[in-house]
């Protein structure tokens, strides 16, 4: 069976490969604790890792409204949305399969809530969740691209108060 050259609405070509397209949006929330800004970072069920929030944009969903959903499922924590911080790209493989991947990340101010306190329907998604300090969370969460959006974030809040 021969793959088709069309295009699906959720397919891309990287080189000369066709590859599936995921959209997600994530959000990086601050709060300051003790006079130190600190970022709310979820460890996703089965690993071993700090992230941050972050989930597929459902169909017709707006990648701001992602953001906010995913924060609040995913740390239990209110937000609000302060703005764009950027989008990093990558592409990796799920099951032989090569995926494309987008995702937006939004800076947002905590404005009340519990760190933790999941909603029962999204507890499987998180194993733990931590108020990482901002200055170290580009050497403690995994992922380089989230490494980036947190140095971005320290840069942003340096510039000028949120």
């Amino acid at each position: 069976c021969r793959r088709s050259r069309r295009l699906a609405r959720d397919d891309t070509e990287v080189g000369s490969a066709l590859v599936r397209r995921e959209l997600s949006a994530g959000g990086v929330v601050v709060r300051r604790l003790r006079r130190d800004w600190c970022v709310a970072a979820i460890r996703p069920g089965g690993k071993t890792v700090w992230a941050l929030p972050k989930g597929l944009i459902a169909p017709g969903e707006d990648p701001a409204a992602t953001a906010v959903r995913e924060v609040k499922e995913e740390t239990g924590v209110d937000s609000r949305l302060v703005e764009k911080l950027g989008d990093v790209r990558y592409v990796y493989t799920w099951e032989g399969e090569r995926v494309f991947k987008v995702v937006s990340f939004y800076l947002f101010r905590y404005s009340g809530g519990r760190l933790g306190d999941i909603p029962p329907e999204h507890a499987h998604e998180v194993d733990a969740t931590r108020w990482l300090p901002l200055d170290e969370a580009p050497r403690l969460l995994a992922y380089r691209s989230e490494q980036e959006m947190a140095a971005r974030t320290r840069e942003r809040l340096a510039a000028e108060a949120v």
